[in-house]
């Protein structure tokens, strides 16, 4: 993704001179003094170049890997180190909640330092985050592991990507070449969940974490033998009050959510969690409001097209992502699949995005964006509701197509979802405008995923959680094309 900028509390800098440039997300950039004025770095050239895409896709693809690859081995967890549903859910989310809540700030950080240094460390912490993993002994360790691999994860993203844009100064090159870097995250994406279930069946579950030592090794050496380190710009800084706020608020968010289906919803420990969320949220907004360079630009939310596009981030990935939550433990829990099986039933789903993504562009063309984002939204819509009909035994053949046409509008709105939300800020901003809606739509990850399983949880219940799940997810995709369907026809 691409870089995101914040701001960084700690040894706050007063330049004594005035702004010479504007940076790419707005800020402004001081002129150096002596001390700071280094040999310019050139670009990577040639070989280099091509190694440091390869690189850089390394680190995104094993990102976006690890987004789904997990799912498949649940079941395979849950009887291998105990716990119910809410530490499952507490696997997933702990790596979507770090990856989520960090993003903003490890991009401002590759900027304060250099984007080498920062992804070179990135990429050390998700990968030996993946070996505690692997090692873990019960779901606690786990679930502390899958949070640093989070950590890891927001820190490799934007890194990459200003890495690429280093590397590539020609906008044609560089335009291929981040291409090339959201192709191959995008397969990884896709690949997951199968991979996953073929590494389980031939090895076990611990396999789907040591898969990434090699891939992070390779990473690692390639970064630091290729990619050129950027200009560290010392006046960057990090927001630490605003960056701890938004990790402590979506964290008792979140965990309310999930103990809620576990303990009850008037648990007292529940309801301080949610209390504690609005405190945290709102301490954050006004930490946001009165930064200089905040983690959080909220005047970017005074961009009508931007709120929307990024609401409608957070309800399509509560859907998405929370439905394949659930399915995942239906295909193994209700209806006996293995992991190689589940895995192969969701390549349908998650094989139909990527097609998708490449008509996007036509019917744009034709339909214009807020129309191609309401039409993708009511596709994936219609598949859930034909989906509430399933049940225990209910044959894989009946479920493929409405999940074919669940992946298909997913993919057809992601594209145009994007390209309004940066054409609907200055182009300055684009870098964090990006940013922002990543953030965005992990945090509705997190949020599909503590919902759906609270509602799954309860004993005895997982078809009418799994049925309410199923309109709920359609209730909000349907809301998000009408909240862009019209907001965007709306005269200011």
């Amino acid at each position: 993704m691409p870089r995101a900028a914040t701001k960084v509390a700690a040894a706050k800098f007063q330049p004594s001179t005035a702004a010479t440039e504007i940076r790419s997300d707005g800020a402004p950039v001081y002129e150096k003094s002596a001390d700071e004025r280094l040999p310019e770095r050139q670009p990577a050239r040639g070989w280099s170049a091509s190694l440091t895409l390869l690189a850089m896709s390394l680190g995104y693809g094993v990102v976006q890997l690890d987004v789904t690859i997990v799912n498949t081995a649940l079941d395979r967890i849950s009887a291998s180190l105990g716990g119910g549903v809410a530490e499952l859910q507490w696997i997933v989310n702990a790596y979507t909640i770090a990856f989520a809540a960090f993003i903003l700030t490890a991009g401002a950080l590759g900027d304060r330092i250099g984007a080498k240094r920062v992804f070179m460390a990135g990429f050390a912490i998700f990968t030996s985050a993946s070996l505690a993993c692997a090692l873990a002994t019960n779901p606690m360790v786990l679930i502390a592991a899958r949070a640093v691999q989070g950590l890891g994860a927001a820190v490799l993203v934007p890194n990459s990507l200003a890495l690429l844009n280093y590397a590539y100064p020609d906008q044609k090159l560089r335009g291929r070449a981040v291409g090339i870097w959201a192709a191959g995250a995008s397969l990884a994406l896709t690949a997951g969940p199968l991979a996953g279930g073929a590494l389980i069946a031939l090895v076990g579950w611990r396999s789907i974490f040591l898969v990434n030592l090699p891939i992070g090794l390779a990473g690692l050496w390639l970064s630091w033998k290729y990619a050129t380190e950027t200009a560290p710009n010392r006046q960057r800084e990090v927001d630490l009050p605003g960056q701890a706020m938004a990790i402590a608020a979506l964290g008792c968010l979140a965990g309310a959510i999930i103990e809620g289906g576990a303990l009850g919803w008037s648990n007292g420990f529940v309801l301080a969690a949610f209390v504690a969320s609005v405190a945290l949220a709102v301490l954050f907004v006004l930490q946001e409001r009165r930064s200089e360079q905040p983690m959080l630009p909220l005047s970017l939310f005074g961009h009508r097209l931007f709120a929307l596009t990024a609401l409608v981030g957070l309800l399509v990935n509560i859907a998405f992502y929370g439905l394949i939550f659930v399915f995942s433990l239906y295909f193994q829990r209700i209806n006996g699949l293995s992991p190689v099986a589940t895995g192969l039933a969701f390549v349908p789903m998650m094989g139909a995005v990527l097609p998708a993504n490449l008509i996007a562009a036509r019917v744009t063309e034709r339909l214009g964006a807020p129309a191609t984002i309401a039409l993708g939204a009511a596709l994936s819509a219609f598949g859930c509701l034909m989906l509430i009909g399933i049940g225990p035994g209910t044959p894989y053949w009946k479920t493929v197509g409405q999940l074919v046409i669940m992946g298909g509008g997913l993919g057809l709105l992601v594209p145009p979802l994007t390209s309004t939300l940066l054409g609907s800020v200055e182009k300055s901003r684009s870098g964090i405008a990006a940013g922002v809606l990543n953030a965005t739509r992990q945090t509705g990850s997190v949020l599909g995923v503590a919902l759906f399983g609270a509602l799954i949880g309860q004993s005895g219940l997982f078809m009418s959680g799994a049925h309410r799940s199923l309109m709920i997810s359609a209730a909000l995709l349907l809301m998000g094309g009408a909240v862009i369907w019209f907001g965007a026809s709306r005269r200011d």
